[in-house]
């Protein structure tokens, strides 16, 4: 379980980019965080894989008061989060398969093992002809994928994803939505970045919405929120105030 209580995030003397952040993902559950551009959405993420630590506040990882972890532990938290960079972050001396394949080598897993999960996941993300190509010879939706790839083939307790279908067509974004969605069904805890709302709206999962360095918790997810603002809006427009403003008209 990861909570977080009262978190702010400033980077400097700055203003604060975060203010008041408390919400709790329950182990196994699949949130998408969403929110315009510069609401705080990937400030918010570096705090969940601990890139940065809080301004002020408090962040509890399985148990664990972040604030009181030791430098050795940290790594080893590092070690069961899943990211998915916007900005991709892949080796250019490396081939698609050996990125790929770094988490499963750190965890010190057989070859044979390696080969035969990495061909299996490159296969799903439509890159089994590609296996051997270097990053810099890449399209962007391929390094998405590859990214995408390295980040979930470890099978992580905890997956991070910065707008992880930016980068590709409506049909290999749902793919890769499906891939989340399977990679979380066997227990990782997900969290999606994504500015996508047709794409939010697939699955109806909650939704961490930020606006403006604030927190909104959308239990039902976006789908059902968005249709009761609806109907309120219908409401409004039939309510006194609106049957006045029709008088004023006249």
């Amino acid at each position: 379980m990861i909570r977080f209580e009262n978190v702010g995030m400033r980077y400097g003397l700055g203003a604060e980019v975060l203010r008041d952040i408390s919400f709790t993902l329950e182990d196994g559950s699949f949130h998408f965080l969403v929110g315009p551009s510069g609401a705080g959405k990937t400030s918010l993420l570096k705090l969940l894989y601990l890139a940065h630590r809080p301004s002020r506040g408090l962040i509890h990882f399985s148990g664990r008061d972040l604030s009181l972890l030791t430098r050795d532990e940290l790594p080893r938290l590092r070690r069961r989060i899943g990211v998915v960079f916007q900005d991709f972050r892949l080796f250019d001396h490396l081939s698609a398969f050996d990125n790929v394949a770094l988490p499963l080598r750190i965890q010190g897993a057989r070859r044979e093992q390696i080969a035969e999960h990495v061909e299996e996941l490159l296969t799903w993300v439509g890159l089994e002809d590609r296996m051997n190509a270097r990053p810099p010879t890449l399209s962007g939706g391929e390094k998405q994928r590859i990214a995408i790839a390295r980040a979930v083939i470890a099978k992580p307790d905890l997956l991070v994803a910065d707008e992880p279908t930016g980068n590709v067509d409506p049909t290999m974004a749902r793919r890769l939505l499906h891939l989340f969605v399977e990679l979380n069904k066997l227990g990782t805890t997900t969290v999606v970045a994504s500015h996508d709302e047709q794409l939010v709206r697939t699955i109806g999962a909650p939704v961490l919405q930020l606006d403006r360095g604030g927190l909104t918790y959308l239990p039902k997810g976006l789908a059902r929120t968005m249709a009761d603002a609806s109907a309120t809006r219908n409401a409004q427009t039939e309510g006194p105030q609106n049957r006045s403003s029709g008088h004023q008209g006249s």
